[in-house]
């Protein structure tokens, strides 16, 4: 049964009550709604640690596409790996069992992930000290560097280099690899397509608050159909996009994202860390913060995962966003450091 009309049963037959608040009128238009059912309960206590170590800034959430690992991208200590020894990258059973653990002294600032179709992972750098950085890892199960995509240490908008890439998504067909930069404040606003070998292909975007224009393309993910669904975060928008880069729509419903994934049945779940108050960023205001979950199909929207700090005026909820294949939703929080797993409510 699709996740999704899971959702809807469950909202029906327990009748949630959740919390709300008064919205903006800038909300009400977005259409993004505080009411939707929240089936949901989160545990904070899953997945053990190396020894010695305690999460730091949590970024991403990978599952592997034959249901039996998930991985988890951290930032070493606090909130960068610079100069640090501990290994970003942790590889769980679904138990929480750390497997696994690599990518020591390759990352300034880890930040988006996926698994491809072979179950290798990619993770992207968004940060540089001008020695590494600006790079996307391509790592086997086994934590074996496979490829590397834009210079080492060397930040740039050509074809050969990318400048603080944030995410990266694969197409299962035929391995073509398609990345989002820059983060906040960099100089590309772009996504950057390259054939499975890592031969540059093409590049669109560019700054700006237009159809097809970005603002900080955070999170990039792939439908069923092969359609890119871009978290343009700065512009509080989904833009969805051809493979080409033709622009196909824009969806406002989910909130301002910071993370989307799509299941492969098209349910999408989407993690908004920084609605609320205006901090002078651009957020929405009064929207909270949490993980929206609909169609990616036809964009309705049907379920949500609320923050537990939902109206900080400080960036709080989770960036990255996961789904297990048992339907276990992953929230990977930067500001409070932890791991968040959402199960559903039994009936």
């Amino acid at each position: 049964m699709r996740a999704s009309i899971v959702i809807l049963v469950l909202s029906l037959l327990l009748g949630f009550s959740f919390q709300s608040v008064a919205q903006s009128t800038e909300a009400v238009a977005h259409g993004v709604r505080n009411d939707l059912p929240q089936p949901y309960e989160t545990q904070r206590d899953w997945g053990e640690l190396p020894p010695s170590t305690s999460w730091a800034a949590v970024t991403a959430v990978e599952p592997s596409p034959d249901g039996r690992f998930i991985y988890v991208i951290h930032r070493c200590v606090d909130n960068s790996c610079e100069g640090r020894n501990e290994p970003p990258i942790l590889k769980y059973d679904y138990d929480g069992k750390l497997l696994d653990s690599f990518g020591e002294g390759l990352f300034i600032f880890p930040h988006g992930a996926t698994v491809d179709s072979q179950g290798n992972l990619w993770v992207t750098d968004a940060r540089s000290n001008g020695v590494i950085g600006h790079q996307v890892f391509k790592f086997s199960p086994e934590g074996e560097i496979l490829m590397t995509l834009g210079e080492k240490g060397v930040g740039g908008s050509g074809p050969d280099l990318l400048f603080n890439p944030n995410d990266v998504v694969i197409d299962p067909s035929d391995g073509d690899i398609f990345v989002s930069e820059s983060h906040r404040g960099g100089m590309n606003n772009r996504i950057v397509h390259f054939s499975a070998d890592g031969t540059f292909i093409d590049e669109w975007g560019g700054k700006g608050s237009g159809l097809g224009e970005l603002s900080e393309p955070h999170t990039i993910a792939m439908d069923s159909q092969g359609r890119l669904f871009v978290g343009d975060r700065e512009n509080n928008r989904i833009q969805i996009f051809s493979q080409s880069g033709e622009f196909i729509d824009e969806w406002r419903q989910f909130g301002r994202p910071s993370g989307i994934y799509i299941s492969p049945d098209d349910t999408i779940y989407v993690a908004d860390s920084e609605s609320g108050p205006d901090t002078g960023a651009g957020e929405l205001m009064d929207i909270m913060k949490g993980i929206r979950i609909g169609s990616a199909v036809d964009g309705t929207v049907t379920a949500f995962i609320e923050d537990m700090e939902p109206l900080r005026d400080d960036h709080s909820g989770a960036e990255g966003v996961g789904v297990d294949a048992h339907g276990n939703v992953y929230g990977a929080v930067v500001r409070r450091q932890m791991l968040e797993r959402h199960v559903l409510k039994e009936i």
